[in-house]
């Protein structure tokens, strides 16, 4: 079996205010291998997209990261400075934003764009960085993509403009892509095309993706394995079927509940009770245990990191054990 492209050990991100320090990650592990896809799910506000930001070492004051490891191909990337961490960035390691506009310059052709990310990294001359920004639009699905390279990203739809956003994360083929929600706002069909992109390649080339989304049904379609954040912290991850079909922590029961293609016609919903907590003031024990109906005096103790053919939780009453039938 090959190493993990990523390995994530214990990282902790907090974000010190005026009003207090704010653990928007505290204490996530999980790894991804060559080719794998790894769904980062959550509702909003659990850490998934810092979780992003801190791998790619886009936490600017008054963040930073205070504890942990993340090793990309086994070198570790925290602690290294901004110049060292731009030598990474672009080129073993990309990032696709939930906007394509905070990757393309409205200004610029997208040819210019292309380029200067390839010569960025690589040496090679314009020509040579010309055809592989083609043989990078041609691989996400774009048409005639030697003559798309003149256009300017007004010119594009909001999937072309995605697309192109992927094309240039792919352009160094990179080891890992974390993209941050980037098919949210586009239409079904769209997303559906993109999402088929996105497999094909990552499975063609190796590349490891970590997808962070709320949305269930595209981790069920696209990841291989999924990891669901609540209130900074890693509850329960596992292959994707496993966790999907038999959950067993109860947050993660939630959220499937909620789901609405996951109930028959005008069945009533099973809305998760109560609000996210503030990451400011987290209860002691089980930060889920205030919405949870299954919690009783032993979750005012953080529960452990139970392990259990090959799903990991933390509770201390599992909805459903691990390996068993629904």
């Amino acid at each position: 079996m090959a190493g993990p492209v990523l390995a994530v050990d214990n990282l902790a991100t907090h974000f010190f205010t005026r009003d207090g320090v704010v653990k928007s990650v505290d204490g996530v592990s999980f790894e991804v291998k060559p080719g794998e896809v790894l769904g980062l799910v959550g509702e909003s506000g659990s850490g998934k997209s810092v979780t992003g930001f801190s791998i790619l070492g886009l936490i600017d004051p008054p963040g930073r990261i205070v504890g942990g490891s993340i090793q990309l191909n086994g070198e570790e990337l925290v602690g290294r400075s901004e110049s060292e961490m731009r030598k990474v960035r672009g080129k073993s390691l990309a990032m696709i934003f939930q906007d394509p506009m905070m990757t393309l310059n409205p200004v610029l052709r997208i040819d210019t764009q292309m380029i200067e990310a390839v010569l960025a990294h690589d040496a090679v001359s314009e020509k040579a960085a010309r055809a592989r920004a083609a043989e990078a639009l041609g691989m996400v699905g774009i048409p005639a993509p030697e003559e798309r390279l003149f256009a300017y990203p007004h010119q594009f739809s909001g999937g072309m403009r995605q697309r192109v956003a992927i094309a240039i994360a792919l352009l160094h083929r990179p080891s890992l892509i974390i993209a941050d929600e980037p098919t949210t706002a586009l239409d079904v069909t769209i997303q559906s095309q993109i999402l088929a992109e996105v497999q094909r390649i990552c499975a063609e080339s190796g590349t490891a993706l970590v997808w962070i989304t709320h949305d269930l049904a595209v981790v069920a379609g696209l990841a291989d394995r999924v990891a669901v954040m609540y209130a900074g912290r890693i509850v329960e991850q596992g292959g994707v079927d496993d966790v999907l079909d038999r959950p067993c922590h109860p947050y993660t029961q939630g959220l499937i509940g909620s789901v609405p293609g996951a109930h028959p016609a005008g069945a009533r919903l099973h809305a998760i009770p109560g609000s996210t907590p503030s990451l400011k003031h987290l209860p002691q024990g089980c930060a889920f245990a205030p919405r949870c109906t299954r919690a009783d005096a032993a979750c005012a103790v953080a529960p452990p990191i139970t392990m259990n053919q090959g799903r990991a939780y933390r509770c201390f009453h599992p909805a459903a054990q691990a390996g068993a039938s629904a």
